[in-house]
């Protein structure tokens, strides 16, 4: 039994009443005496040879509720082991908010349904990636992936788009489950105690590849490069992994559809099957690149080609937002006699300055400090700022409501133009009389030339989330894009409508420095203290680069060798010092 108590991972043996003998399972929660208290706790094995003597065996107190079944169960201890978090976290996620008091498993359900014809051909395979158009209705799709008997989870992050999927699924007839994590306790219990019986479809968010089902047949994973897949809290658990692992373990078909690949969902599913090429050009919107080295001095981020789209989009009756990134992002560095940005000559991030000349701070190279381009060693800061630009852009559309937009969760006033950091994307909303019409990005190279190892796949993402907001190309929207890089692969992939330049321009990068799929990365975060008794810990183990102040970074020559390595070192004597989190395949590094 593992008890559900803070900082206590050790597993323990106890004696089964005769009158809870047939209530007790794998997966069930129970209350047991520990330190002279009583915890809940999850069964973890029944009928084991204890090294207790059985007269010493402390009894089973109580049975506290249904809890998650055997495979899940199983699968916990993988999770755990993948993200270095205590088991405890996964087994929470996968139990009901509230006590289910039926500790017998129900019978399952049983229902064949017939399968759909799809809107494009697929191969007949266990594994499956297939690249969709963001603004293409992909429902069809999805229903056509969805297995004709047995259990279907459908992990889908938009909640809209999972709502539209789940009515889509009642009207043909099928038992559907919504699990997501904003509903209350109570709808989040129901959701879970009707999946036990199986014969269903699951819809939801991360939580839904933990859903009870004991007739698992099929898993579709929506988006796999939306970062709302990734758990924030520690363990930074991802549900495209966990959920990949659970499919081959239940023998379950495992499926893929974005609209950017990730060399993660490559090396899961295997090569992407594209759609036809009208429909990935019916599915984006127009993108537009502004060529920056192109304007006058002066103008700033504002370009000559932005107001007159912005008096476009606002004089059709629609909306316009403009992006610019700049929190947690590097100043940009230009040449000023050429305008191109400084970077990397090696893995073609920004650099910054340095005493040895322009650093990287992706892969760590230092290179002369000469402009890549023209040669000149003169360079200036590109310092952007959303609140000034706001009056700016007031300017540019006199008598229209220009509005500043953060990250906060107060509703936005009415708008004509809003401004803001990527948070105004999610936050436009939509309003059927008047759609946006216009996306711009004022600065995507502060995304694209990022020193992060996911810049590419995230600067995509960015253009994807911005095609969804505009709609398809039907609609008539404009995403525009300011860039000093024109011939950049992600520019390249939105205006051609295909990510295959974006995938192997990642893939060829990550392979090169040995980055995740093709290599083991951990982020070790918190006190500094903490931070550098752990890596003290760790270096006869895996490579540590740093600390520097409260973070450090792990490396290893694939991501089952640093799991290891994490598993193998006890960091309790490092958390005794000061908080520590420890995050595998680190997002925003």
């Amino acid at each position: 039994m593992l008890p559900d108590v803070p900082a206590v991972h050790r597993v323990f043996d106890y004696a089964v009443p005769e009158e809870l003998a047939g209530a007790i399972e794998i997966g069930t929660i129970v209350r047991v005496p520990l330190h002279g208290r009583r915890v809940r706790g999850w069964v973890l094995g029944v009928d084991v040879d204890s090294d207790v003597p059985s007269e010493r065996l402390r009894p089973i107190r109580a049975v506290v509720s249904a809890g998650p079944p055997e495979p899940v169960v199983d699968l916990t201890e993988f999770a755990a082991w993948r993200w270095a978090g205590p088991r405890t976290a996964f087994l929470r996620a996968a139990s009901p908010p509230n006590l289910v008091a039926d500790t017998a498993a129900p019978e399952p359900d049983i229902g064949v349904f017939p399968a759909r014809p799809g809107p494009m051909d697929l191969p007949d395979a266990d594994s499956r990636l297939v690249v969709w158009p963001p603004a293409g209705d992909r429902t069809d799709l999805v229903a056509s992936m969805v297995a004709p008997e047995g259990s279907t989870i459908v992990i889908a992050p938009d909640a809209a788009e999972a709502d539209v999927l789940a009515r889509r699924f009642e009207g043909e007839g099928r038992h559907v489950v919504v699990m997501r994590a904003d509903r209350s306790a109570a709808d989040r219990t129901a959701a879970w105690s009707a999946a036990r019986r199986g014969a269903c479809i699951v819809v939801g968010g991360r939580v839904a590849a933990l859903a009870p089902v004991p007739d698992l047949h099929a898993v579709i994973v929506l988006d796999d490069a939306d970062e709302a897949l990734a758990e924030e809290r520690a363990p930074a658990w991802h549900a495209r992994d966990l959920a990949h692992e659970r499919a081959r373990r239940e023998g379950a078909h495992f499926d893929i559809i974005t609209p950017a690949p990730t060399p993660e969902a490559v090396e899961l599913a295997g090569a992407p099957v594209v759609a036809p090429p009208e429909v990935r050009r019916a599915g984006w919107p127009r993108v537009e690149i502004v060529d920056r080295r192109d304007d006058p001095p002066g103008l700033g981020l504002l370009s000559a080609a932005l107001g007159p789209a912005l008096h476009r989009a606002v004089d059709a009756g629609g909306r316009a937002v403009c992006v610019l990134n700049r929190r947690g992002r590097a100043h940009l560095l230009l040449c000023r006699t050429c305008g191109e940005p400084a970077r990397c000559s090696r893995c073609d991030a920004t650099v910054a300055e340095s005493d040895g000349g322009l650093a990287c701070g992706r892969c760590g190279h230092v290179d002369e400090r000469r402009c890549r381009h023209c040669g000149s060693a003169r360079f200036r800061a590109l310092k952007p700022g959303v609140t000034r630009l706001r009056n700016d852009l007031a300017g540019l559309v006199p008598r229209h409501q220009v509005l500043a937009v953060d990250g906060t969760s107060a509703p936005l006033t009415p708008f004509d133009v809003a401004i803001g950091t990527e948070a105004v994307l999610h936050r436009a909303g939509s309003d059927p009389g008047r759609p946006v019409r216009l996306v711009a990005f004022l600065d995507l190279d502060q995304e694209l030339l990022a020193p992060r190892f996911r810049a590419g796949e995230q600067s995509l993402w960015l253009l994807v989330r911005a095609a969804r907001l505009v709609g398809a190309r039907a609609a008539g929207g404009v995403v525009l894009v300011q860039t000093r890089v024109p011939e950049h692969e992600v520019l390249r992939a939105a205006v051609n409508h295909d990510p295959e330049p974006v995938l192997a321009a990642e893939t060829a990068r990550r392979r090169d420095l040995g980055f995740p799929p093709f290599g083991g990365l951990a982020e070790l975060r918190g006190g500094a203290d903490a931070v550098a008794a752990a890596c003290e810990a760790l270096r006869a183990h895996v490579t540590v680069l740093g600390p520097s102040g409260a973070g450090a970074l792990l490396r290893a020559p694939s991501t089952r060798a640093l799991c290891d390595a994490l598993a193998s070192v006890d960091l309790a004597p490092a958390r005794a010092l000061g908080r520590l989190r420890v995050d595998v395949d680190p997002l925003r590094v």
